[in-house]
């Protein structure tokens, strides 16, 4: 592959990768995707939609309380104001690149409401199809842009460093390995919910981004805040398909095998923060039982015209969701962790920038307000692109790097690696935690990664999930996403972000093998 250096490197064609790409023409960007697009981005997948003070009974501010409300006291205020204030424009930029959102037989844009959103802010694009329906119109402007170069099908093995600077990418395509030199990269690589053997999120979303960051040196934040959806449709899929929050929006209520509503007597009931309802999920499970999310009343006949996507799952699975309950469970859904990054999205590594599911912006704290995210993927691609095009950064064309080999796609979701992985990681590191579980999986991923005959992506993965049950480890309290019952309490002391790079795990030695480093 003939590398332009003047280009900006983009990894990750979700919305995060395309709004920060589509915002930064006329500038060049090389859009890389390990995949073929759009299958095995996220934003796909995503039904809840986007959030944003447009109602006239609201305003930034009050989104902005509700989303320090909901990350338990970890959430940065300038931060959440930032990107409240800004939404109305990310929206306006959105429709500009052709996303059509929902409306009332009135005109004005449709509202809807999700748990711990004190206002009706949630827009749709295509009902409970909204990722999908918002990446397919992105992506065809992206297609149609003649700044953008998409390269599908690149394994990214590395960042490439000079002085200290991210000045390219080494990978293969195809299975041979090259070298992409850029004026600057920007990770929008997705979330980790793949380590998990529960998970609402594509199969091949463990971390890549966060491994290729971690190994060049950065820091990464709140690793350990692991959001689980409470509402997983349990029909046998792998991933698990979502059944929106939308519907407890819309009076669907989470109920045991004899029809008792399980979330009565909590605060918020079944809108109350998805790590609460998660665990009271989850302990329902513990004691042997059954959980369903029961929308006969509330929705009924409208099923199919209101939740078209969660009604094509149920059907295919044999189950008529306006008669019958749905059985739910809680899933590894998203990550509030990732990279660290200011408010212009850079990371420390000077020349990478991160945004999306990937970053850690301090938006969400411990715990994400429902449809934040692909708001703060729309707001800090733009950012991102703002922050690249007014500097002037060195081109480099003269780069050389030792290029791992990469796997091919057809093998590296279904390693049985993976697998056991994604087991250990359910059962030590999930819903509810504890220093004897955690431990045991920390002794058993460094094993993994040290593990000289590993492919890049397997030390990839067991390097992710080490970091975050470390990190998990780390800290002795509950907060948000992060639940230990040794500690069940929060503590005043722990109400900070918590930063580790991968040195810090490690001796100078281990971390180079970690890193793939072995001679």
């Amino acid at each position: 592959m003939n590398g332009n250096g003047d280009r900006v490197a983009v990894i990750g064609a979700g919305v995060a990768g395309l709004v920060t790409a589509l915002s930064l023409s006329p500038m060049p960007v090389v859009l890389i995707t390990c995949s073929r697009l759009p299958s095995d981005a996220a934003t796909a997948w995503a039904q809840g939609g986007i959030a944003a003070a447009m109602g006239e009974d609201d305003a930034p501010e009050l989104h902005a309380a509700d989303t320090l409300a909901a990350g338990a006291g970890i959430s940065e205020p300038h931060v959440a104001r930032m990107v409240t204030r800004d939404a109305a424009d990310g929206i306006a930029a959105l429709a500009a690149w052709g996303v059509s959102f929902d409306r009332d037989i009135g005109g004005a844009l449709a509202l809807g409401l999700e748990g711990a959103h004190s206002r009706r802010r949630i827009l749709h694009a295509g009902g409970d199809g909204s990722g999908a329906a918002i990446l397919s119109a992105l992506l065809a402007a992206a297609r149609a842009s003649a700044s953008i170069d998409i390269v599908e099908g690149f394994q990214a093995t590395d960042i490439v460093l000079r002085d200290g600077r991210a000045v390219g990418l080494a990978g293969s395509k195809a299975g041979r390995s090259t070298v992409l030199p850029a004026r600057a990269v920007v990770l929008a690589t997705g979330g980790v919910g793949g380590l998990y053997a529960a998970t609402t999120n594509p199969r091949g979303a463990v971390g890549s981004g966060l491994a290729l960051a971690a190994r060049a040196g950065a820091v990464l934040r709140d690793i350990e805040f692991v959001q689980f959806h409470p509402t997983a449709m349990a029909l046998g899929g792998d991933p698990m398909p979502l059944a929106t929050e939308a519907l407890r929006g819309e009076g669907a209520q989470l109920i045991d095998a004899g029809g008792n509503r399980i979330m009565a007597e909590v605060p918020g009931g079944d809108l109350a923060p998805r790590d609460i309802v998660s665990r009271a999920v989850w302990a329902r499970m513990a004691a042997g039982e059954t959980v369903y999310l029961d929308g006969r009343t509330a929705i009924g006949a409208a099923f199919s015209r209101r939740f078209p996507t969660v009604t094509r799952y149920c059907h295919a699975a044999g189950l008529d969701p306006a008669t019958q309950p749905i059985p739910v469970r809680p899933a590894a859904h998203y990550h509030m962790g990732g990279i660290r990054v200011d408010t212009r999205g850079r990371s420390s590594v000077p020349g990478l920038w991160a945004c999306g599911e990937v970053a850690a912006t301090g938006l969400h704290g411990a715990n994400r307000l429902a449809s934040n995210s692909l708001l703060e993927a729309v707001v800090y691609g733009r950012r991102v692109a703002a922050d690249i095009c007014g500097q002037t950064l060195p081109v480099r064309q003269d780069i050389s790097a030792r290029a791992r080999p990469t796997p091919s796609a057809e093998g590296r979701v279904d390693s049985g690696r993976l697998a056991r992985i994604r087991a250990l990681m359910d059962r030590c590191v999930g819903v509810v935690r504890d220093h004897d579980g955690l431990s045991t999986a920390r002794q058993r991923l460094v094993r993994m990664a040290r593990n000289p005959a590993l492919t890049a992506f397997d030390a990839n993965t067991a390097l992710v999930a080490l970091v975050i049950a470390e990190a998990a480890l780390r800290r002795q309290e509950s907060w948000g996403g992060h639940y230990r019952r040794d500690y069940p309490d929060a503590s005043p002391a722990w109400r900070r972000h918590g930063d580790i790079t991968l040195a810090e795990i490690a001796t100078l030695d281990e971390a180079a093998e970690l890193a793939g480093e072995r001679g």
